[in-house]
């Protein structure tokens, strides 16, 4: 029996998330085998009049390459998939799999090396400047387990968060969007975490479901040398197949020159990886208001409501702040009450407090009032 949710969903993606147009061409890259979905992906792109394209891959199978792999055989690796994601006006990237450290044991210089070629040529240099992209999850119960939820509740919460309407979420962004663009000094505040910095002269982008599903996110970058204080994330964070908790990570003229977690030695050689990666790459403002608690996939933590997330790395090229690297890692703060509160400042004005934005213009990105 078919699940009018996939098609609904399926029918978003398309026509919505990437508005796939007749002739167009969408890779359709599924890590992780979710045949009903790529199959519906693929019947709404032949009714949209574009020509799908599909890409089967596994987390077990890619981690016995990346257990092997050799910097000559990644270049040719890379050179195969950049050649065919250049011809891509669309890609939709599907993840799923039953275990979140699968690549735990992954030594870090194979994980740089498919860093440096794939994710850099395929990836960050064709993909994310090049085509309408979408990149989402797949609910599984290794997703229900880490949501502390059984399957069948962890796919009706995942179903009302990747149909929800975005498109009203898209206009309710349009008010954030303009303050950010207009605002020159942040501030946040939360236990642990005293951190200041500039956002002047750089785009706000507002994220209602063209990108990520789920989404709801509005996100810009810090001048680059402007952070100074204290980070301290409250939220654990898969990366690299380890899951990174406690983070605390101290900044001075933009640099972090502190960082500390469950395995500090672990984190200051992902920090260690290359110059960027001790600089902050985007800031973002979550508001998804059906995602309220973290379960270790980024995907759904960073659109967690009354959220932020500050990403050491590289910038995206729709909001630069100039800063350049083979990693971005979106680690995430919460600052609802249940997570020890905390206030945003915009140019010394308070404009959300535990959680809610708490200026007129803003209260429509209020949970209650997007739902």
């Amino acid at each position: 029996m078919k699940d009018p949710r996939i098609e609904k969903l399926a029918k978003n993606l398309i026509n919505y998330s990437v508005q796939l147009q007749p002739g167009e061409k969408v890779l359709i890259e599924n890590f992780g085998l979710q045949r009903e979905l790529v199959v519906a992906l693929v019947k709404e792109a032949y009714a949209a009049g574009g020509y799908p394209f599909v890409s089967l891959k596994d987390q077990q199978v890619d981690r016995a390459l990346l257990m092997g792999a050799v910097q000559e055989q990644f270049e040719m690796k890379a050179e195969f998939e950049a050649n065919v994601m250049q011809n891509m006006d669309a890609y939709i990237g599907l993840r799923s799999g039953d275990n979140i450290n699968e690549h735990a044991d992954v030594p870090d210089e194979k994980m740089k090396i498919e860093g440096n070629t794939v994710g850099k040529k395929v990836h960050r240099e064709i993909r994310v400047p090049n085509t309408k992209w979408v990149v989402l999850r797949y609910p599984n119960s290794s997703m229900a387990q880490l949501a502390k939820m059984s399957t069948e509740s962890f796919e009706d919460f995942y179903f009302d968060v990747c149909n929800l309407d975005y498109s009203k979420m898209d206009k309710a962004m349009d008010s954030l969007v303009e303050l950010m663009n207009k605002t020159d000094k942040v501030r946040l505040v939360s236990p642990g975490t005293d951190l200041t910095f500039s956002i002047k002269d750089i785009p706000a982008i507002k994220c209602a479901g063209h990108l990520n599903i789920p989404d709801g996110e509005v996100y810009t970058a810090p001048v680059r040398n402007s952070v100074n204080g204290t980070l301290t994330y409250n939220t654990p964070s898969p990366y690299q197949g380890f899951t990174f908790e406690n983070v605390k990570l101290t900044f001075k003229d933009g640099k972090i020159v502190e960082a500390s977690s469950n395995d500090t030695e672990r984190i200051n050689k992902i920090f260690d990886t290359d110059e960027g990666a001790r600089y902050v790459g985007e800031f973002a403002i979550g508001v998804n208001p059906y995602i309220l608690h973290p379960m270790q996939d980024i995907l759904f933590d960073e659109k967690i409501a009354g959220s932020i997330h500050f990403t050491p790395g590289q910038c995206y090229d729709v909001a630069p702040n100039g800063n350049n690297s083979n990693i971005h890692w979106d680690m995430v703060l919460i600052q609802r009450p249940e997570y020890g509160g905390g206030e945003i400042y915009f140019d010394d004005v308070m404009i959300r407090k535990d959680g809610l934005f708490v200026i007129p213009e803003l209260e429509c990105l209020n949970p209650e009032n997007l739902k």
